[in-house]
């Protein structure tokens, strides 16, 4: 298991013009939370589909601050995958398509959910809290929703669109 700390922080952006993206690559993701693990780390697994190819993670995270997380990961295959379903929280599965590209040497993460054409989530992860974010022009950020529970994962999918303004 890969294991490391993730530093990452979030925005709020209005649904950009993906023509306008350096793409690196465009993939469909559906995340399944688990119980919770040892010391209440999340858990979840996750599909990713791109093209004909589909690869499984389980992913196991500890939050040390809204920007700082330590995180272990693995590739799994069905079999495993079909296997940790069964212990999935009764919580909605995260569906989206994720939108990967590069500005100004940072790699940008951009997930588009199907309940919005109007907004997204910017992610990007860092090699430290302090360090300088470069943004497109072309990419309108709204607020930074880092440590926002309104904006995570799980609770933009199971209430099926992003919270009021």
């Amino acid at each position: 298991m890969k294991s490391g700390l993730e530093i990452e922080r979030k925005f709020l952006v209005k649904m950009p013009d993906l023509k306008k993206l350096n793409l690196i690559k465009l993939v469909d993701i559906k995340q399944t939370y688990l119980s919770d693990g040892e010391n209440g780390s999340q858990r979840r697994v996750r599909k990713i589909s791109c093209g004909n190819k589909v690869s499984m993670t389980y992913t196991e995270k500890n939050f040390l601050s809204p920007v700082v997380r330590e995180e272990s990961e693995k590739t799994i295959n069905s079999a495993e995958y079909s296997s940790l379903l069964k212990d999935a929280k009764n919580t909605a599965p995260v569906e989206k398509k994720r939108a990967v590209f590069l500005y100004e040497n940072q790699k940008f993460e951009l997930d588009i959910y199907p309940f919005s054409q109007k907004y997204a989530v910017l992610e990007l992860e860092l090699e430290s809290p302090e360090q300088k974010i470069y943004f497109p022009s072309y990419v309108n950020v709204i607020k930074e929703v880092t440590g926002d529970r309104n904006y995570s994962n799980i609770t933009l999918a199971n209430a099926g669109k992003f919270p009021e303004n």
